[in-house]
């Protein structure tokens, strides 16, 4: 009951009386006294405008933050997406520009061969590498060329640098060519500077030996090593190597030395197969070796 009494004492007719008192009051200065009150309420109202204006002042602060952000992100976001782009740009030109790269590359080793295939009185056909081995058994490599392009086996492959390898496996479209670093490959060599005449024959070490060297050789290191043109599939004076040590060991009855290879066999990419150990010109007769004399008469 107490609790219901209270809300009908507060709002009492004497109570309701004051308020409508002051309110009628307040209209009567204000119809009355326009310019006090107006000064009045000017002064009453510049600290309540301070008061209500700094949270106003935050908000537009706050707003404009928030407008400045949003801007600065979607300009982000746009330079993001320029960035990506141009990256992707950047990638597909360095991908444009490996390829003229390797292009010329090429271009300068075909250039190479067909300078040599040129100046050469070789009959040779260009290969390209398209394999090697895998495996320890054998160092070999796969060639592009085969029966259709008239490869046999026993056919010489060869470099504008030197000695490559021999064929031993023929297939319709490719071949196989054993290196002259392989164990079974064996080739008739010739020491340039002595004359001396030896068999090169592969390593496991990736080097070459030249074997059966006449004991009185006076072979040396650094001497240049090429075909002596005798057995094979490769005609006098293609070089193989270099000679980096003579091994003399007691007992033995020839010489032994360690050639090192003149083809860079890891590096090996465009091929030439001899289709033939004589050259483009030659007739076969011993007379086109001999110098001709003038007046010298004729045999019957």
């Amino acid at each position: 009951m107490i609790g219901r009494v209270r809300p009908l004492v507060l709002w009492s007719s004497s109570t309701r009386r004051l308020i409508v008192v002051v309110v009628v009051v307040a209209l009567i200065l204000l119809f009355l006294l326009p310019r006090q009150t107006q000064v009045l309420l000017q002064h009453l109202g510049r600290p309540i405008a301070d008061v209500v204006g700094i949270p106003m002042e935050i908000m537009a602060g706050a707003d404009r933050g928030v407008r400045d952000w949003w801007n600065q992100y979607i300009a982000l976001q746009g330079v993001y997406e320029q960035n990506r782009e141009l990256q992707a740009k950047i990638q597909d030109l360095e991908g444009e520009l490996n390829q003229l790269r390797e292009q010329a590359l090429a271009s300068q080793r075909f250039a190479a061969i067909l300078d040599f295939q040129q100046k050469s009185a070789l009959q040779t056909l260009a290969a390209r590498v398209i394999g090697r081995s895998a495996s320890n058994w054998y160092r070999g490599v796969v060639l592009n060329k085969g029966e259709e392009d008239g490869v046999a086996v026993e056919m010489g492959v060869i470099t504008p640098a030197g000695v490559v390898g021999t064929i031993v496996k023929v297939a319709s479209s490719t071949s196989i060519a054993l290196l002259v670093t392989d164990p079974n490959v064996a080739v008739t060599g010739l020491v340039q500077r002595t004359r001396d005449e030896g068999i090169i024959q592969g390593t496991a070490n990736g080097y070459v030996r030249m074997k059966y060297i006449p004991p009185l050789a006076a072979v040396k290191e650094g001497d240049a090593v090429v075909t002596s043109g005798l057995t094979g599939g490769f005609p006098r004076g293609l070089l193989i190597g270099q000679v980096l040590r003579v091994e003399e060991r007691e007992g033995d009855l020839f010489l032994t030395a360690q050639v090192a290879p003149v083809v860079d066999f890891g590096k090996l990419e465009e091929v030439l197969i001899l289709h033939s150990t004589e050259s483009k010109d030659q007739t076969g007769s011993i007379s086109n070796l001999l110098p001709s004399l003038e007046g010298e008469p004729t045999p019957p």
